[in-house]
C-alpha cells in the first residue's frame, strides 16, 4: 500500500515540476537554478537564467557553443577512466548555496543530454562520504542512475533502459518525502519508497565528473557527451 501511495504522490509532484517540457517554458516558481548552456565560445561562466545568481565556472576543456536543435550546448570529450592525471578543466563548477541542496524539501534535477558513451557522472553535489549527504546523476553502462544520500538513508535507482544511442534525452531525478523516482523523456522508469532525510552539504555543484579525485585512488568518473541544459527545482 505504501509503495502505491509513493507512486501516486510521485505522479502528482511530477506534474507540478514537469508542467513545462523545457526550462525555457518553466516559470513555475520552483526553479532554483536553470543553466541553458547557450554561452558563446570563449565564455568562462555558465549563466543561471532564474535570476538567483547561481552562475558556474566553465573549465577550459569543456566544449562551448556546440549546436543543438534550438540553441547551443556543451560538449565533454571522452577521457580514459582511472587514468592519471585528473583533469579539473573538464568540469563546470557552481558555488555552494542552500538553494542547490535538497535539504528537507521535495527536489528534482533534470538534464537534457546526448551521448554514445557508457560512463560518467553528469551532475552531483558532494561525494560518497562527505558530511551532510549528497546527490548524483550518472550513466554507467549507458543507463541513467540517481542517488540521494541523506541523514536517514540512501536511495539509488538504475534505469532499466540504456539511452547512449546518440539521441537527445531528458533525464529527471526526483526526491520527495515518500520516495524517489527516475524519469526519462517524461516517463517514470523506476521508483523506490522511503525518505532519505535531509541532504545539505558545503560542496559546489559539479557538472561533468568529480571534484575531489586523482584518477588513482579515487576515479574522477568524467562524463563524455553533450549537455543542452540542466534545471534544479525544489518546493
Amino acid at each position: 500500500m505504501r509503495y502505491r501511495r509513493t507512486l501516486a504522490v510521485t505522479a502528482v509532484l511530477t506534474c507540478v515540476f514537469a508542467s513545462a517540457p523545457s526550462p525555457a517554458r518553466a516559470a513555475t516558481g520552483y526553479e532554483m537554478a536553470i543553466w541553458m548552456m547557450d554561452e558563446s565560445r570563449g565564455s568562462h561562466w555558465m549563466a543561471d537564467s532564474t535570476g538567483r545568481g547561481h552562475n558556474g565556472r566553465i573549465g577550459p576543456d569543456v566544449g562551448i557553443g556546440m549546436a543543438t536543435e534550438s540553441s547551443h550546448g556543451y560538449r565533454f570529450d571522452r577521457l580514459e577512466p582511472d587514468t592519471p592525471p585528473a583533469r579539473p578543466g573538464h568540469l563546470v563548477s557552481v558555488p555552494d548555496h542552500p538553494d542547490l541542496d535538497p535539504g528537507d524539501r521535495d527536489f528534482a534535477v533534470t538534464v537534457r543530454l546526448r551521448t554514445t558513451h557508457k560512463f560518467g557522472n553528469i551532475i552531483q553535489k558532494g561525494q560518497a562520504t562527505v558530511p551532510g549527504g549528497s546527490f548524483k546523476m550518472q550513466i554507467p553502462s549507458g543507463r541513467p542512475t540517481c542517488t540521494f544520500r541523506g541523514s536517514v538513508g540512501t536511495r539509488e535507482m538504475w534505469s532499466p533502459v540504456r539511452i547512449n544511442d546518440g539521441n537527445w534525452h531528458t533525464v529527471r531525478c526526483l526526491r520527495i518525502r515518500d520516495g524517489v523516482a527516475l524519469l526519462i523523456d517524461g516517463q517514470e522508469v523506476v521508483s523506490k519508497p522511503g525518505w532519505t532525510g535531509t541532504i545539505a552539504n558545503t560542496w559546489p555543484v559539479s557538472i561533468g565528473g568529480k571534484l575531489d579525485c586523482d584518477q588513482v585512488d579515487v576515479g574522477c568518473d568524467y562524463y563524455a557527451g553533450d549537455l543542452d541544459w540542466i534545471m534544479i527545482e525544489a518546493a
